[in-house]
């Protein structure tokens, strides 16, 4: 996205950059950020208080009817202005009209339909989302593996603060490891080449780990599993490293794989995480461990995978059935 315009929002924009906020996020607290301030007619959000983010929040429920989730990210981003900018956290005096609409069940995918959507997509953007069907990966977290988070051994992968800063390790499906090989080989002729460089500041790292091990950021294993093609310049401080493939690449792959294929449903990179829990249901997992392979943490999250799974309304066989079965002509005839 391209910084904003509004000194105040390109101030917030640069705040979330240095602080390592996906790109994602800062562009969706950027939109609910400046919803707010033409909510409240261009008033600068510091003249404002709870009363005003109370009624924007209210706004989104009774007039927007927006899901819950919806109008959570509009809360956090709000808690993010006031807490992070201006520094006027809110107190738990904040009232608002809680959205009540219900949220959608996910698109799955059948087994057959995984197959011929990968089999559309390019073979450099293949095993991403291999991994997101194959170990139910957020695209953001496939994206952030490094080269050490896979554990050939014991068969999973390391997930580092995936959604809420949680870890967990998941489960590899075995039949990637050659796949896997490859691409550290091909992360390896990227690292090798970028350590000629004089000016190479090596990969990104939070603070406190660069901090903790300063030699981290030229190691190998620190480095993306999916390298991007070209260095670029930290945003943060202008040193020269080599950033992660961008998730718009994978998305758009998938994207059009699903168009080419007319599957007739809405397809995006977080279907084949959905499918992933689903299958696993349906091949008889507890739903316990799918909730620690997804990084869940309520089970109601991970339930919602049931509903996909039920034969009609709440598993109920329509009366219908049996009739149609009585009527049918004899096979035979």
């Amino acid at each position: 996205m391209r910084k904003p315009t509004s000194p105040f929002l390109a101030a917030i924009y640069e705040q979330m950059l240095t602080s390592r906020y996906a790109m994602s996020t800062i562009e969706a607290y950027l939109y609910w950020i400046r919803f707010y301030i033409r909510f409240h007619h261009l008033v600068h959000p510091a003249t404002l208080g709870e009363a005003e983010v109370s009624a924007f929040l209210t706004f989104l429920a009774e007039q927007r009817q927006v899901a819950v989730k919806t109008q959570a990210q509009a809360l956090n981003a709000l808690v993010f202005l006031y807490k992070q900018v201006l520094n006027r956290p809110f107190t738990l005096q904040l009232a608002f009209r809680h959205s009540q609409k219900a949220a959608k069940l996910p698109t799955v995918l059948t087994p057959a339909e995984v197959q011929a959507l990968l089999s559309h997509l390019p073979v450099h953007l293949l095993l991403p989302a291999q991994l997101m069907y194959g170990s139910g990966l957020r695209v953001m977290e496939a994206m952030r593996l490094r080269v050490q988070d896979i554990d050939r051994h014991y068969l999973s992968l390391m997930i580092w603060n995936g959604k809420g800063g949680k870890h967990r390790r998941v489960t590899l499906a075995s039949e990637l490891l050659p796949a896997l090989q490859q691409q550290i080989a091909q992360v390896r002729y990227y690292y090798q080449a970028d350590l000629q460089r004089s000016d190479y500041a090596g990969v990104w790292l939070p603070d406190a780990l660069a901090r903790k091990y300063p030699a981290a950021p030229q190691e190998l294993g620190w480095h993306y599993l999916f390298p991007a093609r070209q260095l670029s310049r930290d945003p943060a401080n202008g040193v020269l490293r080599r950033h992660h493939l961008d998730a718009s690449v994978v998305q758009k792959a998938i994207r059009q794989a699903a168009r080419q294929l007319q599957l007739g449903k809405p397809v995006s990179c977080h279907t084949l995480r959905h499918s992933f829990a689903t299958h696993l249901l349906a091949r008889g997992a507890d739903i316990r461990t799918v909730q620690e392979q997804l990084g869940h943490s309520d089970v109601r999250t991970t339930q919602i995978y049931t509903h996909v799974l039920q034969q009609g309304a709440n598993g109920v066989r329509s009366p219908l059935s049996d009739l149609w079965r009585a009527v049918q002509p004899d096979d035979q005839t």
